[in-house]
């Protein structure tokens, strides 16, 4: 990608080959390499300093909304042909999936997560990485809910591939629907979810105990792959730590849960 085009027509770029890929075959092996490999291109060029200088020069915010939506698409695409490849004992793990798993470390930062901690992640996809990694690293038990149900039949069987000792349940279900939702300690939202504030906004209602929130997100050139961080209800959810981490695809917002039972009035710009 030359830096002499502008960032629009660089967008416009992606746009066409995300639409191209979303829309085509994934049966083919030579498919799912090239959609790996623009995945990963795409990666690399949003978390790129030449063109984060350049964000200020786009002219067209629907771009925006248009490659978040189609590349989101093609990152559950993915999602399902690695879990597939998985299932049938092929396949490397992406560039994209490394930079993901890189970022799950330390997730929680000071609110951490212990074998006696109940994680709820929204939107677990067909390839569980969280799930995976923090019960295997922590004993805790997690929860994972999606409303793929395709994603939550492939995430099952990937769990019970890699992680069939651990304390993992996929389930096709939103937030309301869980049964479980009172015990959660610790709330993992994926930064692809694009109701994730108003689902926050839910959750305060429904949860009676104290709880924190790991907002996965991406402002500015990120939000071309994940969606932006909004405002929050102030009476209901305190901003603990804002992470920005310029080499991961998303950054990390943690909110802790304000409960009107305790002194936890304060809030941090």
């Amino acid at each position: 990608m030359k830096t002499s085009t502008t960032l629009e027509e660089d967008l416009r770029f992606y746009l066409k080959r995300f639409d191209d890929a979303v829309h085509g075959s994934d049966l083919m092996e030579e498919e799912t390499g090239a959609l790996e490999e623009l995945i990963n291109e795409y990666s690399r060029f949003i978390l790129n300093e030449e063109y984060i200088k350049r964000w200020d020069q786009l002219a067209d915010p629907h771009l925006v909304d248009q490659l978040r939506n189609l590349s989101a698409l093609s990152v559950a695409k993915l999602e399902k042909q690695r879990a597939r490849k998985l299932l049938m004992d092929e396949g490397e793990i992406a560039d994209y999936f490394q930079n993901i798993e890189s970022s799950i470390e330390e997730e929680f930062g000071q609110f951490q997560v212990t074998g006696e901690s109940t994680v709820l992640l929204v939107g677990s996809g067909s390839f569980p990485m969280t799930p995976l990694l923090i019960a295997g690293r922590t004993g805790a038990r997690v929860i994972g809910i999606d409303i793929d149900e395709e994603a939550i039949i492939l995430g099952r069987q990937v769990v019970d591939r890699l992680g069939e000792h651990l304390n993992i349940t996929l389930e096709l279900s939103s937030v309301e629907q869980l049964s479980e939702l009172n015990e959660v300690t610790h709330i993992i939202f994926s930064s692809t979810v694009g109701a994730k504030y108003d689902i926050l906004d839910q959750v305060h209602g429904l949860i009676d105990g104290e709880v924190v929130v790991s907002m996965r997100y991406g402002n500015g050139l990120k939000s071309l792959f994940n969606f932006p961080s909004r405002e929050v209800d102030q009476k209901k959810w305190r901003i603990a730590e804002n992470s920005l981490r310029p080499h991961q695809i998303f950054d990390i917002l943690l909110y802790e849960k304000i409960c009107s039972s305790t002194s936890h009035g304060r809030i941090d710009e």
